[in-house]
């Protein structure tokens, strides 16, 4: 999954979004540092990373050694998080929610954690707007779902973002290169 989610388009829909966090950042799966060349220094603080796997964390090193900010890490899901409500300026959240097995409740973490002001930048693969589209990725869910370490290839991002009580700023929404299936973009920001 780490080198799917760091190919040419994705990096591309990244630096999108990446380079608008500033202040103190929390990032919602974190993983292997792939946001984190993204990042502008100059507006960043720290970056306090979120994700419970401890091996593509290990995966990080090199790109957290590059980094010209502080970088924290919590491991657990991004479902519950020991943070203090409001104590952070920008959340990122980029290919996770996917995976997240509540992303609804994540959703809510984000929120709950934001200071007022400050924005949950997001971009993510999800629900098609084409049936046809929407039809094939109902089918190759629970196979895709199993090979692709719980990754959800339709998720209504946006219907998500409003279940979670947050308002959505922004919004761009497009096919970026990759099979149909996978491949339908969303990203902006939500408060």
């Amino acid at each position: 999954m780490d080198k799917a989610c760091g190919i040419g388009p994705i990096e591309l829909q990244r630096a999108k979004i990446v380079p608008l966090a500033k202040g103190e950042v929390l990032e919602i799966g974190i993983g292997s540092g792939l946001n984190l060349p993204h990042y502008n220094p100059q507006a960043v603080t720290t970056v306090i990373g979120v994700d419970p796997d401890d091996h593509i964390w290990a995966r990080s090193k090199a790109r957290r050694g590059k980094a010209a900010f502080p970088i924290e890490r919590i491991g657990l899901s991004g479902e519950n998080i020991p943070m203090e409500s409001q104590s952070v300026d920008t959340v990122v959240v980029t290919y996770s929610l996917c995976t997240i097995p509540d992303p609804v409740s994540a959703l809510r973490e984000m929120r709950r954690i934001l200071r007022p002001g400050g924005d949950i930048l997001f971009c993510e693969h999800g629900r098609a707007p084409d049936k046809t589209v929407i039809k094939w990725q109902n089918r190759i869910d629970p196979i895709w779902s199993k090979l692709a370490g719980g990754c959800h290839s339709g998720r209504d991002i946006p219907h998500l973002i409003a279940l979670a009580g947050l308002e959505i700023a922004e919004l761009h929404q497009q096919y970026i290169p990759g099979p149909k299936v996978l491949s339908y973009n969303y990203w902006g920001r939500a408060h």
